[in-house]
């Protein structure tokens, strides 16, 4: 590629091939993104991942350095240990990778503040614990930038609703 000396930019509104006298241009429409090979997504607990499965077998198929994800997510999420941590891995065709970490799953968080293992195989007639209203209120903040609602209050019955899902009462 060309070496470029910065030149004031054209007034070019279009995104077509440039011209060669517009290095500006040139730059835009010539220099791509990484290709995205695949996005995967994985719930692990926090400080705690190792390349054994299920990383092992997510990242391994698709040629990334198991133990570089695994040593990375570890240092990211070590302030968070015990916790289970969602991860979005983006990997790219050149086998390089990046990874958002998200909020704790809302029934992990449900199941911790009602004090529940798991929760109810028939929620309708069997309940397994109780939440109240500032824990639900609590959860919804922290959720609530991975959650699609507008306000607190949306975020609010939409845990809500998980909750009684789960067979976990509100009260």
């Amino acid at each position: 590629m060309k070496n470029y000396t910065a030149r004031k930019p054209c007034n070019r509104t279009t995104y077509s091939a440039p011209k060669s006298t517009c290095s500006t241009c040139y730059k835009i429409f010539y220099t791509m993104a990484k290709k995205i090979k695949i996005i995967l997504k994985l719930q692990l607990e926090a400080g705690k991942a190792t390349p054994a499965p299920p990383v092992g077998t997510a990242l391994g198929p698709h040629g990334l350095n198991i133990q570089e994800f695994v040593t990375k997510f570890n240092e990211a999420t070590r302030e968070k240990m015990g916790q289970i941590i969602p991860a979005e891995i983006t990997i790219y065709e050149d086998r390089t990778f990046e990874f958002k970490l998200k909020t704790p799953p809302a029934s992990y968080l449900l199941r911790k503040a009602a004090g529940v293992e798991k929760g109810s195989g028939e929620p309708n007639k069997k309940k397994m614990g109780k939440v109240t209203k500032k824990q639900i209120e609590e959860i919804a903040q922290i959720k609530m930038e991975d959650l699609n609602a507008n306000d607190l209050s949306g975020a609010m019955k939409i845990i809500e609703g998980t909750a009684r899902q789960m067979g976990i009462e509100v009260k």
